[in-house]
């Protein structure tokens, strides 16, 4: 797991510092909201030819981490 969060980076001259894809402007809220909405993972990828499949599960993690650290009311 933790090889896969090295693929996303936090940069302040990247994308505002947000979390994105390694060497790429893809932000990981992007890849998220994607599958939020219903895109399957192969139509991630179609969408962000830029992208791995291991990007994208990099991003499911990260959210599952932040997910433990806070609690939305």
């Amino acid at each position: 797991m933790q090889k896969l969060l090295g693929r996303i980076s936090f940069d302040p001259d990247v994308c505002h510092g947000k979390a994105c894809i390694r060497g790429t402007r893809i932000l990981v809220s992007v890849i998220l909201d994607s599958i939020a909405e219903g895109a399957t993972v192969m139509e991630v990828l179609q969408s962000y030819p830029g992208l791995k499949k291991e990007d994208v599960q990099a991003a499911l993690i990260y959210a599952s981490r932040l997910a433990k650290e806070e609690v939305l009311a």
